[in-house]
């Protein structure tokens, strides 16, 4: 592997700004880029490196110095996409349009102009994330409870009563949230404004290589590949619930109890598959059982994910990623443990932070991590603003579409089980799936669709939760179990929206996972069922692979769709090809059932 120096940036700011009356240039628009990359290079690197002392050594120390370093790239950013804008009527270079635009959309939270204005926001984001992360259910007469406590139940529970209390409590933590974000919306669409953007929604969705509107559109056109396979499985779903806790709890014909699917939010029913499992599911094979009887530690089952892109002819990682990564838990002080793959200088100081089990799932896991270290590196030639995936849904598509890889097949080349299961068992495995990764599309969409509405005022304040369960029910076919009215605001239990994540990448990454795997397996000369296909060993994958990853930012989403795919248009279809048994089984399964809600 080639490696490049790493340079230390002297300290810069961006050129001063000229008077309003004064007329931008060519050449000012184009030193202002120039400049403001440098400086984000240097402030992202020192956030960096303060991030990962902060995530790998908890005190309050490493919290106020990772803060510290953080404000000052979220200042920096704020500072250059105000004055990105001053060049907007410019004829410019492609490369410094295409940074400009960058400087411009990398903003999630756009404070307004005005200073007062600006620090009310910040305090009211703090606060709103903070009330979140502190939340609480205490029952009458019982222990409080917080999230955590409260999801394993909502996994585990099989007692209907149990569960929409615990789903019922932790809605009680966003009730005074309300207020503050319908002064959010506020404050932030002002500042999206003074962008040059309609409201903050258009500005985040501007951000995709295709007017504003046009994307709302093309998240709908993808919506309605994968909605008739969404809709089978809810079918099922819902009757085999009927089946377990009776119709008086689960109408046959109506939307599901948002409160038994095993997730706080609906948006994962992997947690009830013992309720809607065939009965001949088990795949013959434990894949925990195998790694622990092979006696492998953490380091040697990352060994396995590097020896799975080195098969597709990827260069293995530096020493360093070995030498800096947290593979285990310490024992002698706190981390956060939540699985994560880190770019540190933004060259090559790659390494991921994950607190290993030795089981399946984390083993498939750390498959997905790399995948993120790989995309990293791999872009790590073009200029700083261009070292990101094409669109924010590509990386996690691309760590999902590894994980993909994971099959028996694999698993059985590598030597981990003796032999894949016979077809018959492929029903059993793809339900699980699309449990996980079918049931997430609909939720998906629509965290971001009620927010699009709110934030353009088509929703207004007093139509909150009301706006939200319409959306619920609309995409999703679930209800609550009572009717929730304004005096609740259940949007703000879910962490993305008080803490102001946007949430369509996670929509986009669930679709394009699949077509990178059914393009990666058609350059690979796989034959046979999708779902089966492991692109393990094909170094035309892995070309192919690396071409789009070496991309990075430079190029609009589409060019690099096209370099992988060879189609400059996302598809959905490629779900419904490899979940195409499990619908055909589906469809055996509802023949008496009355499906829709």
């Amino acid at each position: 592997m080639q490696t490049q120096e790493v340079q230390t940036l002297p300290p810069t700011s961006p050129p001063p700004a000229r008077a309003i009356s004064d007329e931008p240039t060519r050449a000012e628009a184009i030193a202002f880029v120039d400049s403001a990359e440098a400086v984000l290079f240097d402030l992202g690197v020192k956030a960096g490196r303060a991030a990962w002392v902060q995530a790998t050594y908890i005190t309050p120390d490493t919290e106020i110095l990772a803060a510290e370093a953080n404000e000052k790239v979220i200042s920096a950013g704020v500072d250059f996409a105000v004055q990105a804008a001053r060049y907007d009527a410019l004829d410019l270079p492609a490369d410094t349009r295409r940074k400009l635009d960058l400087l411009k959309h990398g903003l999630t939270m756009p404070a307004p102009q005005d200073p007062a204005k600006t620090s009310e926001l910040a305090k009211i984001a703090a606060g709103m994330e903070s009330a979140y992360g502190q939340g609480e259910y205490c029952p009458p007469g019982g222990e409080c409870l917080n999230l955590e406590e409260l999801m394993e139940i909502m996994a585990t529970s099989r007692d209907p009563a149990q569960l929409r209390e615990a789903w019922e409590g932790w809605r009680t933590i966003s009730v005074p949230l309300r207020d503050h974000y319908q002064r959010f919306v506020e404050l932030t669409n002002e500042g999206a404004r003074q962008l040059g953007f309609s409201d903050l929604g258009a500005m985040w969705r501007s951000q995709y290589d295709m007017p504003p509107d046009a994307f709302a559109a093309e998240v709908d056109r993808l919506w309605n590949q994968v909605k008739p396979l969404y809709d089978g499985l809810h079918c099922y779903v819902r009757g085999e619930l009927a089946e377990a806790y009776g119709a008086d709890v689960v109408p046959p014909d109506g939307p599901i109890p948002a409160y038994l699917l095993g997730n706080m939010w609906a948006q994962d029913w992997s947690n009830i598959y013992d309720l809607a499992a065939p009965g001949d599911a088990d795949p013959g094979y434990d894949l925990t059982e195998r790694l622990k009887a092979k006696g492998l530690d953490a380091v040697e089952m990352v060994r396995y994910g590097e020896g799975f892109f080195s098969s597709l002819g990827l260069d293995p990682l530096p020493e360093t990623f070995w030498e800096r990564s947290l593979f285990t838990k310490p024992a002698d002080r706190q981390v956060v443990c939540h699985a994560s793959a880190w770019d540190v200088d933004a060259v090559d100081d790659l390494r991921i932070k994950m607190c290993i089990d030795v089981n399946a799932e984390d083993f498939q896991t750390i498959h997905h991590e790399l995948g993120h270290n790989y995309y990293q590196r791999a872009y790590n030639q073009q200029p700083y603003l261009y070292r990101g995936s094409a669109n924010d849904g590509f990386h996690e598509a691309l760590g999902d579409a590894v994980a993909l890889s994971v099959t028996p097949e694999y698993l059985k080349e590598v030597g981990l089980i003796d032999a894949a299961p016979p077809p018959s068992k492929d029903v059993g495995l793809l339900l699980r799936d699309a449990l996980d990764k079918i049931s997430f599309l609909p939720f998906g969409l629509l965290v971001d669709k009620w927010r699009w509405q709110v934030l353009s005022g088509e929703v207004r304040p007093d139509e909150y939760n009301q706006a939200w369960w319409e959306l619920r029910e609309q995409y999703q076919g679930i209800a609550p179990p009572t009717p929730r009215g304004e005096e609740f605001f259940d949007p703000g239990a879910k962490y993305h929206v008080p803490a102001n994540v946007p949430y369509t990448r996670y929509f986009l990454a669930a679709i394009l996972q699949f077509q990178f795997h059914r393009s990666l397996c058609e350059a690979a000369g796989f034959e046979g069922p999708l779902h089966r296909c492991s692109i393990y060993g094909s170094k035309e994958a892995g070309r192919r692979l690396d071409a789009m990853m070496q991309m990075g930012l430079s190029r609009p989403w589409q060019d690099a769709l096209e370099a992988l795919t060879g189609s400059r248009e996302m598809d959905a279809t490629a779900i419904i090809d490899y979940f195409a048994p499990l619908m055909t089984w589906l469809d055996e399964q509802n023949e008496n059932r009355t499906c829709g809600w």
